[in-house]
């Protein structure tokens, strides 16, 4: 081998492992976030929020983090745990799947808010940063958004005129405070998971389920069901949290946990809100154009004067609920409607 043909070996060489070292430096340089969920893609959370939040996530941390979404991790109530441990980075999850671990998050679920998830979600976020943090439920995660679901209303195959209607029938319920409604309602409750329901009512296992109005589209609840019930402002709301492992914050620079920390809290919790509404808006279309009839509730109705009647006091079984968290509950629970009410007022005004 010639002088020059030596000389040009060893700068291709060099090239190649410059080339290399640049390429594993790239790849070492980006971090990727995994996040679980166990909604089907046509869900809200997998269709809007995460991906608007992956992008959000990326541009805060010009590309150094990404996020990679894991489909189908089984049932909800295990997302906590997963996160817990490491084998995803984070997720979100219904307080109502883990009896007796998040009590203070369902004071946005109790009867008479009478608002929509984007109002909720903002409330339950400030009332969360001020009020329930410090009584740290979420031991092991970090907090990253609190949201809720729009409206809950009935969702069945036969008719429903009063509650009498109801008593003895096999409702499916997601824990928390339907549980509370279900005892007061004389229903036979059933437990499961919200994907299971479709399956459920198809089979005849269930003769309905109280759930939002979203849900007529993204579980094709309009194949299964024929009627469903709306209450004037709904007859609840359900809460979830958005959360991450803290070991993997640690991981990343303090200016990556800065950034991903900015595009998060009240901003994410408002996008959540605002993506749970809008699905209930497609939700209706959907029931309409499977033929499902829907029934709208004025306040001046009996069955909405019996639903009155019917939940009194649960504010009070609430409170009782949270004794042990030492906070002021009452005072928390008094802002969040206060909050929410002001912002949707707020949002209407803005919109005429």
């Amino acid at each position: 081998m010639t002088i020059m043909q030596k000389t040009f070996k060893k700068a291709l060489i060099g090239l190649t492992l410059s080339a290399s070292i640049l390429a594993s430096n790239t790849a070492f340089s980006e971090t990727i976030l995994r996040v679980g969920t166990w909604l089907p893609p046509t869900a809200a959370q997998n269709s809007v929020v995460w991906p608007t939040w992956a992008k959000w996530v990326e541009d805060a941390t010009e590309g150094r983090v990404k996020i990679k979404i894991e489909q189908g991790l089984g049932h909800p109530k295990t997302m906590f745990q997963l996160v817990e441990d490491g084998v995803i980075d984070a997720s979100f999850s219904y307080h109502g799947y883990v009896p007796g671990r998040f009590k203070l998050p369902q004071a946005a679920e109790q009867p008479g808010m009478g608002v929509g998830a984007e109002a909720a979600s903002v409330a339950l976020w400030k009332v969360y940063d001020k009020y329930f943090r410090p009584a740290n439920e979420f031991d092991g995660l970090e907090v990253l958004g609190m949201f809720t679901h729009g409206p809950g209303h009935i969702h069945s195959k036969d008719p429903i005129n009063s509650f009498a209607d109801l008593d003895g029938k096999k409702i499916r319920v997601g824990g928390g405070v339907q549980g509370e409604l279900a005892e007061r309602m004389h229903v036979t409750p059933v437990g499961a998971p919200a994907t299971k329901v479709y399956e459920m009512l198809q089979q005849g296992v269930i003769d309905g389920v109280f759930i939002p109005m979203g849900e007529q589209k993204s579980l094709r609840l309009n194949e299964v069901t024929n009627y469903v019930t709306v209450l004037p402002g709904g007859m609840y709301l359900g809460s979830f949290s958005i959360f991450i492992n803290p070991e993997f914050m640690e991981g990343l620079s303090k200016k990556d946990r800065e950034a991903i920390r900015r595009v998060s809290g009240l901003r994410l919790s408002a996008l959540a809100g605002s993506a749970w509404d809008g699905a209930d808006l497609e939700g209706y279309k959907a029931a309409k154009e499977g033929g499902v009839n829907i029934k709208r509730l004025s306040k001046d109705d009996a069955m909405a004067k019996e639903f009155a009647k019917l939940t009194k006091g649960m504010d009070q079984v609430w409170l009782d609920s949270v004794e042990d968290r030492d906070i002021d509950a009452k005072a928390a629970l008094k802002e969040l409607r206060e909050i929410a009410r002001a912002y949707e007022a707020n949002m209407k005004s803005a919109s005429n």
